[in-house]
């Protein structure tokens, strides 16, 4: 083996260490650069929720519309009049006291005719289907954050910060979740109102709710000056 031989070997061997190692420079940087796009559309995600937290407002998806038909009413069934039993019969000696019939409650009637009360139950089935939407999507877009990942697959240091970011994107839409689910049971327990005949009356006063607060929030159970807490429209 001649001397030039070994020397051309020793070139063709640095060129390719050489190559090699420009290839690994740009497989590594194409991986940093993804896991900064990665990086900053989290920090996206997570200044958007915030927004939605600040501003009270619960995130709305566009489905296409669809005309449903209203559900027939259901007549009440007709109640049977109880069987009467027959008297016993008595002593004609002795006269049975005289009972007092038991005195009726008086059924509480709303205030409201059945137009508004028939306009406001519509508004609060579509608010209470839009919500759940809402609350089923976040808790989706969580789970979604957690598929395919391994234990050590998240780097969490201060340098990556990928799983800091990760961790308040999923708290953020599991509590959105949950607070859109707190509004169905609001609007549920108005639509409980409509048919005690109750809506439309404070919980707290037993005084009446005005009815440009019902009609900007339907599923208000107090009056503004009783309102402490809770959801941001109630």
């Amino acid at each position: 083996m001649t001397t030039s031989y070994i020397l051309e070997a020793q070139k063709k061997l640095k060129a390719e260490k050489k190559k090699l190692r420009e290839q690994e420079a740009i497989d590594a940087k194409a991986a940093a650069d993804a896991e900064e796009i990665k990086h900053q559309a989290n920090l996206a995600r997570i200044a958007k929720k915030m927004a939605i937290i600040n501003g009270e407002v619960i995130p709305e998806e566009k489905p296409k519309k669809v005309v449903k038909k209203k559900p027939a009413a259901k007549k009440p069934a007709a109640k049977k009049p109880a069987a009467k039993k027959p008297a016993a019969k008595k002593p004609a000696a002795k006269k049975p006291a005289a009972k007092k019939p038991a005195a009726k409650k008086p059924a509480v009637k709303t205030r409201f005719g059945k137009a508004f009360l028939d306009k406001q139950k519509a508004s609060l089935l579509e608010e209470r289907e839009r919500y759940l939407r809402s609350a089923d999507s976040l808790k989706a877009e969580a789970d979604a954050l957690l598929e395919g990942r391994e234990p050590g697959d998240v780097q969490f240091d201060e340098e990556s910060g990928e799983g800091d970011t990760l961790a308040v994107a999923r708290d953020l839409d599991l509590a959105l979740s949950a607070q859109a689910r707190d509004a169905v049971e609001e609007i549920d327990a108005a639509l409980e109102r409509i048919s005690n005949g109750t809506y439309g009356i404070c919980v707290k006063s037993g005084k009446p709710i005005p009815q440009e607060r019902l009609k900007a929030i339907p599923w208000a159970s107090e009056r503004v000056e009783y309102k402490a807490g809770g959801l941001g429209r109630r």
